[in-house]
């Protein structure tokens, strides 16, 4: 029996060519996801420990002020001296560093990454774990001279003797490049400029009395851990954030790990599309093969194989077949890494693929996924060729039938399909969003197993409404093709559930984005009333220089400063909630059309008050008129009295969880030193809009990192940003379609050759060659539209539950992108051909 299935297998290989590519295609997508994040997290882990001091120093940073406010948060420079006295400490030096600054070239260029990665000025200090070197040029001397890290000067075309311009939070700084640092260890993608230590503190923090962290170096023989517990006991316990190089590292490597873990799961994702779509492709070839080989099984059943070596033999012939795959598919998956790897240079965060790391799991998980994805796809077919009869070796050919009646998949449909609409409609009636997603997810899984049970059961109705006109048009040709999709139910829905699947996704992610963008649009026409809103590109701070620039513009009226403050409030039920507030200058209202449901913004921004959602104050059993316990970065606590509830629907986009809001001066009592986030801009009385933008964007010329925006091109940003969505969801429609256009070529070249003997006598009879390959694409076409037309009535059920779910987040619009819909189908049958 072994030999036998080794030699059925090596025998039709080339029918489960197509099956393998599916398995190759699965496998990849899982391999290249591990081999890339396992890569990028061993390259930042070693960065991060070899650039760490052995002990830092640096303020706490509880509530994530660093990034939400501006503000450099600092400690005394003088503390390094008194860090140096530690027994154990080798040296201690104090750092100067700067994230939140913006570097222009001499033609108003900004030098920083534009794919998010920071621009950082800090102190020029050489020790033997610095990551990068000097390689041309010499170090800064002085407060107008500093060095530029390689690869930016490479990428914005910066030579030695260029003038730069950073602007940090004291003010703008004009420096002459005199020095070129190169990496030594892997380029995370940022912008590094470095000035002399003596003045580095003065013009990034502001005084030369201050400094951003102490980095510590423990003499021979001391551990980290051992100087970490004196340094602490030295600067006070709990006064400081003292770390050692480990402790560091695995920070830092904690706040690259949500990234990395985005790029994983949208890859492991594409793997779970390839997979399941993979599995409906392996499922037909494997029946089609036991189908075609009945008289070969009987043969084999009549000489004396049992059921159970039967069922055995074509297992084995699966996990050939996935072993062939997974291991092709390591190698695609080793490509697919490197070619991420390259891919991530282009973006700025230069990675080695001599570096490329292929721990053990990534070969236990690719040969997981191929060999379990063919097994479990092949267990069917294989029982179903153990049930051969030896009586079919006298079988006169290898033809397949139409299979058992359909009875058992019309009730097994009903059922679950049943479920699944409950479940969906219970989405659409629920009232609180956790449990009405918790639906949505199950009546998606229920509904979508329910239509490819039944999608056999529905070939028929529909397959003679798409092909209705097929005899009229192409003659019996076209009645042929169309006939030959009826012929056999089960193998025509299997074949176009793999496109189903793929389509179903894309329409109802279409339907939700759609909403998504015309409740944005709506929501951004009813709260926003500012002429002009002033914002950095990628939302960060910025300094007071814009501000000032654009209060000194001519025709420039009102002007609404908007800060963040990250706050933790403690809360009637116990909670402690941290949260982004923001606070805001005094007229507010003349810039923003909020629903007040209780009080108003005069008691919320005025000293000693706050406001928030009325939903959450509802859930928090928070009332008009409650002092909350509020705590600010620094340890600082204030008791807020709560002047205003607000309609969250109607001030979506002013503020974070909670919408909580205050008064810009309680921001600045116990956030000093911060800077705005954006500010709201009014024409002054007899200045025309349209006109007052050119000058506001000249007024900013110098700051190119800061944009102008109106209504449109807010709309335009929120569109922008749900297509990076769109273009997640066509990747994932493209690759779905790439294994199903797999499925239907394998399910066509496998009819071809079941039907050898009909095709001959149609030969025979007349038919023409060019006849022929017109009705094998007719039936193409024809089983691609009926996938993408289930597909898509399912997607649009999903779409329209989903935005259900939304809705009960404010976005209450619903859209149905028609245009995609008939694009798609018309796509289809493109495919088809």
């Amino acid at each position: 029996m072994l030999r036998a299935t080794l030699r059925s297998f090596l025998a039709h290989k080339g029918r489960l060519l197509l099956s393998a590519l599916a398995v190759v295609l699965s496998v990849a997508f899982v391999a290249g996801s591990l081999i890339f994040s396992d890569t990028v997290s061993r390259t930042f882990d070693r960065l991060f420990a070899s650039a760490a001091a052995d002990v830092t120093v640096a303020p706490k940073d509880d509530l994530g002020s660093r990034v939400a406010t501006g503000a450099v948060q600092t400690v005394p420079a003088a503390l390094a001296d008194r860090v140096a006295r530690v027994p154990g400490a080798a040296s201690a030096h104090a750092d100067v560093r700067a994230n939140n600054v913006t570097v222009v070239d001499g033609r108003r260029r900004s030098l920083g990454s534009t794919t998010g990665a920071p621009t950082i000025a800090t102190d020029w200090h050489v020790t033997d774990r610095s990551p990068v070197e000097l390689t041309s040029g010499h170090a800064p001397r002085g407060a107008g001279e500093a060095l530029l890290d390689a690869d930016t000067a490479d990428r914005k075309h910066v030579r030695i003797g260029d003038t730069l311009t950073v602007m940090a939070q004291p003010g703008s700084l004009r420096v002459r490049i005199v020095g070129i640092a190169t990496f030594t260890t892997t380029n995370p993608g940022a912008s590094l400029v470095y000035l002399d230590p003596r003045v580095a503190a003065a013009e990034l923090l502001g005084s030369p009395a201050r400094a951003t962290s102490i980095s510590v170096q423990a003499a021979p023989g001391v551990s980290d851990a051992l100087l970490a517990r004196r340094v602490e006991a030295a600067v006070g316990p709990g006064a400081y954030d003292v770390k050692t190089a480990a402790e560091h590292a695995k920070s830092s490597a904690e706040q690259l790990g949500t990234f990395l873990d985005v790029i994983k799961y949208v890859m492991l994702g594409f793997a779970g599309v390839a997979v399941l779509v993979g599995i409906f492709l392996i499922v037909n070839t494997f029946s089609m093969l036991v189908a075609q080989r009945t008289r070969e099984l009987g043969l084999l059943r009549a000489l004396g194989a049992d059921r159970r070596q039967v069922r055995r033999s074509v297992l084995t012939e699966a996990v050939l077949l996935g072993l062939v795959g997974s291991t092709l598919g390591l190698g695609a998956g080793i490509g697919l890494a490197a070619g991420l790897i390259r891919l991530m240079g282009a973006f700025g965060m230069n990675l080695r693929a001599a570096d490329m790391v292929v721990g053990w799991p990534t070969p236990v998980a690719a040969y997981v996924v191929g060999v379990g994805v063919t097994f479990v796809a092949a267990y069917l077919p294989a029982r179903r060729a153990a049930g051969v009869s030896p009586m079919a070796a006298l079988a006169d050919a290898d033809v397949a039938g139409v299979g058992r009646p359909l009875r058992v998949r019309a009730v097994a449909g009903a059922v679950v399909g049943a479920l699944g609409a409950a479940a969906l409609a219970g989405c659409a009636a629920a009232s609180r969003t956790a449990s009405a997603a918790s639906l949505l997810g199950l009546g998606v899984v229920l509904t979508l197993v329910a239509t490819v049970v039944a999608g056999p059961l529905l070939v028929r109705p529909v397959i003679r409404v798409l092909g209705g006109a097929f005899p009229a048009l192409f003659g019996p040709v076209g009645r042929m093709s169309q006939r030959n999709a009826l012929r056999n139910p089960r193998r025509t829905g299997a074949t176009a559930a793999a496109l189903l699947v793929g389509l179903a996704l894309v329409g109802g992610l279409s339907v939700a984005s759609a909403s998504m963008s015309a409740s944005f649009d709506q929501q951004i026409d009813r709260t926003l009333g500012a002429d002009f809103v002033v914002q950095n590109a990628n939302f960060t701070p910025f300094s007071r220089g814009v501000t000032d620039r654009v209060r000194g513009t001519e025709g420039v009226g009102l002007v609404v400063r908007q800060r963040f403050a990250p706050v933790a409030l403690r809360l009637p039920d116990g909670r402690r909630v941290t949260t982004t507030a923001s606070g805001y200058d005094p007229r507010v209202d003349d810039v923003a059309h909020v629903t007040y449901v209780g009080g108003g913004s005069a008691a919320a921004l005025a000293d000693g008050g706050i406001g928030m959602d009325a939903g959450f104050a509802r859930d928090h059993h928070v009332r008009l008129d409650s002092v909350l316990p509020v705590e600010f970065p620094g340890g600082r606590r204030a008791a807020l009295r709560v002047g205003a509830l607000t309609d969250q629907d109607a001030a979506e986009g002013f503020g974070m969880q909670g919408g909580v809001f205050l008064g810009l001066a309680t921001v600045e009592r116990y956030i000093p030193g911060g800077q705005d986030t954006a500010l709201y801009v009014n024409a002054a009385a007899g200045t025309d809009a349209d006109r007052l933008r050119p000058r506001l964007e000249r007024a900013l010329d110098a700051y190119p990192q800061v944009q102008v925006r109106d209504q449109a091109d807010y709309k335009e940003l929120v569109h922008d940003q749900i297509a990076v969505l769109l273009y997640l969801v066509y990747a994932l429609l493209g690759l779905a379609i790439v294994i199903a256009v797999l499925g239907v070529v394998n399910t066509l070249a496998l009819s071809v050759v079941e039907r050898t003997r009909e095709i001959g006598l149609l030969r025979a009879i007349g038919l023409a060659r060019r006849q022929l390959r017109r009705m094998i694409r007719l039936e193409s076409v024809v089983i691609a539209v009926f996938g993408a037309v289930l597909g898509l009535a399912l997607g649009l059920v999903w779409g329209v539950c989903t935005q259900r779910v939304l809705a009960l987040q404010g976005m209450k619009a619903l859209a149905v992108p028609w245009g995609t819909i008939v694009a798609v189908v018309v796509g289809s049958a493109v495919v088809g051909v």
